[in-house]
């Protein structure tokens, strides 16, 4: 099993994501870490970051630093 899973990091997905299976779930629920896995495969890997390097790509997200 995943170390993050086992540690109880409790996942969710984004209500805008609605029925649809390709998202990504967020846990932000323990110390430090954020953890990030693919809904599909919730047994799969888990990316970590620090709550830094999360706001940083949220942010960039938001004003459009990855748009094609």
């Amino acid at each position: 099993m995943n170390q993050i899973t086992d540690l109880g990091a409790e996942f969710r997905k984004s209500s805008l994501s609605g029925a649809h299976d390709n998202c990504v779930e967020v846990a932000m629920n323990l110390p430090g870490v954020i953890a990030v896995r693919d809904s599909k495969d919730q047994s799969g890997p888990v990316l970590a970051f620090t709550p830094a390097q999360w706001r940083s790509f949220v942010g960039r997200v938001r004003t459009g630093s990855f748009d094609a």
